[in-house]
């Protein structure tokens, strides 16, 4: 039996779209809405098996939608869909065990992915989101060091030994030991084995001296 599904969304076009992408993928539409109340009131009669729920919507966001469901323990597993870039956002959702958070540029691209994971008890982030969510946090996590660690964890990405980045920065190995420790302390990372040679491989890109 196929998915029962809703959507709403107070974008006429979005809502247009989105409803022929899932009628043309035979998907079983059991309602559409154009405000959060209608939406609420819908997936609380019909109860279908994903509800699919613009976030900025009248009356009710999809986060207050999937905070009313979590509250009723409503079988309705919400998908939202949004514009949105959120960290903010992002945590809600999370804790409000969203299954699905699609960008807008990408829905028609992702739903049906998105729904295939769902279905099968599984959540689905825009990929989009996360890799600009985590670059941010990147920027964010890297603001807490000094120019001095920053450049010294560019040379330790680079495979450099703590004599050679002394040398290259005319100071002991013991100094650059220091800023290790503290880079360490700073990043909250395991002081044991390779966490910082991995976390300065991984942020690499924003390590740059230019940028």
């Amino acid at each position: 039996m196929q998915a029962s599904i809703l959507i709403a969304d107070d974008h006429p076009l979005i809502l247009k779209g989105l409803t022929d992408f899932l009628k043309e993928k035979e998907y079983t539409l059991v309602g559409s809405a154009v405000n959060g109340k209608e939406a609420f009131e819908l997936i609380e009669s019909l109860k279908p098996d994903i509800a699919i729920l613009d976030i900025q919507m009248p009356f009710l966001t999809g986060l207050e939608i999937a905070k009313k469901c979590q509250h009723l323990k409503l079988p309705t597993k919400i998908i939202l869909i949004t514009f949105e870039k959120d960290q903010t956002i992002y945590n809600q959702a999370k804790t409000l065990e969203i299954y699905g958070y699609v960008l807008k540029e990408f829905a028609l691209v992702e739903i049906e992915n998105c729904i295939t994971a769902v279905l099968k008890g599984n959540s689905y982030f825009s990929p989009e989101l996360i890799e600009y969510l985590e670059i941010n946090e990147a920027h964010e996590e890297l603001g807490l060091l000094t120019p001095s660690e920053k450049e010294v964890l560019r040379l330790i990405a680079q495979n450099k030994t703590a004599k050679e980045i002394g040398d290259i920065l005319f100071t002991s190995s013991r100094t650059v030991e220091k800023h290790k420790s503290h880079i360490i302390k700073k990043l909250d990372l395991e002081s044991k084995g390779g966490s910082l040679v991995l976390f300065a491989k991984e942020n690499e890109q924003f390590l740059d001296k230019n940028t």
